[in-house]
């Protein structure tokens, strides 16, 4: 599916024209930030508003007691919602956590959770991205849980620990009640929601999931009726492999990649839940299939690629290993996502003094930080290199960074040409062995260019008047 390319000016009405916060002033007003904030996402809010009236504005909707977290979201997902029905296929929908970190702001710190080593105050954010597994492109949020990590006491019984309701693990299992029971959803989730209270939530949900597997678990081997004990690490690499393939593989989103040539296995098992639970499921075997992907012989210095992914999509060839495993790798968009909003649109320097007013810029900043990312697929889409830019942005925007790029006004650019000269604006250097500009690059340079924009409309403004 195609990004959704109408404009890329527009993004309040888009995003949160049907939120619904009381007044519809509120709502035009929680449009017109958003707006702004697409346009300068970095920086701090006075960064981001240079009006302080406009600023003020912003301080007075989220002071507002309808307007929360929730609400501010809830167009959003809609809008989501409307892209996922109109898309024909597959949709993954990626789970993970990460932390936000407000322990400078000591006027939270009794109202927020502990983070990090317990000593931090902030939020473990949950978060689901539904993504087109074959362009790859974000379709946008689906959820976002803002949780905080309980206080309890040292002697906590097992039974209390698996019955509290703010129990951290079920977050995975929160983070899928919004998604419909069908086949063409895929859940897809890192080693955090290795747990047979989820697998079993995911095996009777009616959608498709892999996850990465953290526990190496007591296995039996096929779906029948065996009862040799075996456990999952060690029998999946006793697997004959059913092929090969390259990936390029990085430890971290900062990190340059490099080519692993990987093996795949893949097998029936069944998943023996354990005697100790701490988690509420059954206790009868989970059947699954098992995929293991393995790098051999890793370069020097390098540690060698091992995942066991767990799945309910039956594995019985290459194809459907090669299947399974491309899913997982569409994993790391999300931590790609979690850095937009950290680094790009700089979730963790808000200043609020009360979370009822945090919790909603969150929000904001959430949806803003999907849309960085949207800046990458609208550079890869299939039709960048014939489509006119003019299709997607306004005259403006084509005309500043064509005079800057080219020395010339062009109207005739592509998007390709655009979002090309978009990167150089951001430092990208062009050359034929560079990768494709990502989103971080891109951010820089539409950044710089509404600074552009803004100062060409103030000179326009000014010989006006």
């Amino acid at each position: 599916m195609a990004t959704n390319t109408r404009t890329l000016t527009d993004f309040g009405e888009r995003y949160f024209a049907t939120a619904q916060l009381g007044d519809a002033r509120r709502s035009r007003r929680l449009m017109k930030a958003a707006n702004r904030i697409s346009r300068h996402p970095g920086g701090s809010l006075p960064d981001k508003f240079q009006s302080p009236s406009e600023l003020k504005a912003l301080y007075r909707l989220c002071d507002c007691e309808e307007v929360t977290h929730d609400s501010v979201l809830a167009p959003a997902k809609e809008h989501v919602s409307r892209r996922i029905e109109a898309h024909r296929g597959t949709v993954l929908v990626l789970h993970d956590t990460t932390e936000l970190d407000y322990t400078s702001n000591a006027s939270l710190a009794d109202d927020l959770g502990t983070i990090g080593d317990g000593r931090g105050r902030g939020y473990i954010c949950h978060n689901s991205l539904a993504v087109d597994p074959e362009s790859r492109a974000v379709l946008g949020l689906t959820g976002q849980i803002l949780h905080h990590r309980a206080s309890v006491p040292e002697n906590e019984s097992k039974t209390a620990r698996r019955q509290r309701s703010d129990r951290e693990s079920r977050l995975w299992l929160r983070g899928t009640e919004q998604l419909a029971g069908e086949h063409r959803f895929v859940d897809v989730a890192d080693r955090g929601a290795d747990s047979c209270e989820f697998l079993e939530h995911e095996l009777h949900s009616g959608r498709r999931f892999v996850v990465r597997s953290a526990h190496n678990r007591i296995t039996l081997a096929g779906h029948g009726q065996a009862h040799q004990r075996r456990r999952l690490h060690a029998y999946s690499r006793t697997l004959p492999a059913l092929g090969t393939k390259k990936m390029k593989v990085a430890h971290g989103v900062d990190r340059n990649a490099r080519t692993a040539h990987l093996r795949l296995s893949a097998a029936p098992v069944r998943i023996v839940p354990p005697r100790q639970k701490k988690g509420e499921h059954g206790e009868d075997p989970l059947p699954l299939w098992v995929v293991r992907v393995w790098e051999s012989n890793p370069p020097k210095g390098e540690a060698p690629l091992e995942w066991f992914l767990l799945t309910n999509e039956p594995v019985e060839n290459r194809t459907d290993a090669l299947r399974v495993v491309r899913w997982y790798e569409c994993r790391w968009i999300i931590e790609e996502f979690h850095k937009a909003m950290k680094t790009g649109c700089k979730v963790e320097e808000l200043q609020f003094t009360a979370v009822e007013r945090l919790e909603p810029m969150i929000a904001l900043l959430s949806v803003v930080a999907v849309t960085l990312l949207n800046l990458r697929d609208l550079s890869r889409q299939p039709k960048a290199r014939t489509q006119k830019a003019a299709e997607i942005l306004s005259p403006e925007y084509i005309n500043v960074l064509s005079g800057w790029r080219y020395k010339q006004l062009r109207s005739d650019l592509t998007i390709y040409d655009f979002f090309y000269a978009l990167a150089r604006l951001g430092g990208h250097q062009n050359r034929r062995h560079d990768h494709p500009p990502g989103w971080l690059v891109l951010w820089r340079g539409w950044t710089k260019l509404q600074s552009m924009v803004d100062g060409a409309i103030a000179i326009r403004r000014k010989k006006c008047g």
